[in-house]
């Protein structure tokens, strides 16, 4: 019994699919992207939609469906589109600025912090106090912006540090005498 997903997955003009038995290439106008599918799922395109099926309604099937289907779709989002994480620098002295295509951090340490765009990152300072991590893998652009933030991540008492955009850092109260 062969269950199909509930929302077939929508592939824009200009993007071509090319399905093999255990990968799945998207190529759009931003670049292209592959991804290893497990072999019990079967991708299937039919004209501008792509197909994800199950073997069975098991737990375990319906997990990897949702899942294949979710990753698919982030492709075929990202060739298109593109992702992006904005993150923000608070305190004094703090900023950020561009060397080449790397970044460099200014975070309060005796030293600058020099962080390089892997294959497929593009970083944007439009402020000192702002960075934006662009790219069209949903991963890479949330892993090397885990990566920015993890360098000096913001702290409760005064609230400096590196966050995302619209991030809330609970405020803790200091020693009182």
């Amino acid at each position: 019994m062969s269950r199909i997903g509930r929302q077939p997955i929508a592939v824009p003009a200009g993007v071509t699919v090319s399905i093999t038995p255990h990968e799945v290439r998207v190529n759009g106008p931003k670049g292209e992207l592959s991804e290893r599918i497990h072999p019990d799922m079967q991708v299937t395109q039919d004209g501008e939609q792509l197909l994800v099926k199950r073997p069975t309604d098991r737990g375990e099937h319906r997990a990897l469906h949702g899942l294949t289907r979710s990753l698919l779709a982030n492709m075929v989002h990202g060739v298109t589109t593109g992702y992006e994480k904005r993150l923000e620098i608070q305190g004094v002295g703090y900023r950020a600025q561009l060397k080449g295509k790397n970044l460099e951090l200014a975070v309060g340490y005796s030293h600058p912090i020099p962080i390089t765009a892997p294959q497929g990152i593009e970083f944007e300072v439009p402020q000192p106090t702002r960075v934006v991590v662009k790219g069209i893998s949903k991963q890479l652009v949330g892993e090397t912006a885990a990566i920015v933030r993890k360098q000096r991540p913001p702290e409760p008492y005064k609230g400096k540090g590196i966050r995302y955009e619209g991030e809330y850092v609970q405020r803790k109260v200091g020693k009182r005498a």
